[in-house]
């Protein structure tokens, strides 16, 4: 089962003012901890994205290598090569 997180923010002067205007009515968030959710879950993805990202570029930059550069290994070879890393 999902673990619940309680917190308590304090946020002043301009930040204050700005989460009021984006809360209640006229706001795009019916109350504080509506927007705190979709402001970490935005995060959440944002950094899923970036770790994919890195992630793709990783791949292109191995897939992109010369075939020379390849080293035939078996899986033992491998695994003892990562236990020693």
């Amino acid at each position: 089962m999902p673990r619940t997180t309680t917190m308590t923010v304090r946020v002043s002067g301009a930040l204050s003012e700005f989460v009021a205007t984006n809360v209640g009515e006229g706001g795009a968030y019916e109350n504080v901890s509506e927007y705190i959710r979709d402001l970490t879950r935005r995060d959440k993805e944002r950094a899923e994205r970036e770790a994919f990202d890195r992630l793709k570029a990783e791949l292109n930059r191995a897939f992109a290598a010369p075939e020379e550069s390849y080293t035939p290994m078996t899986a033992a070879e491998v695994i003892a090569r990562n236990r020693r890393a």
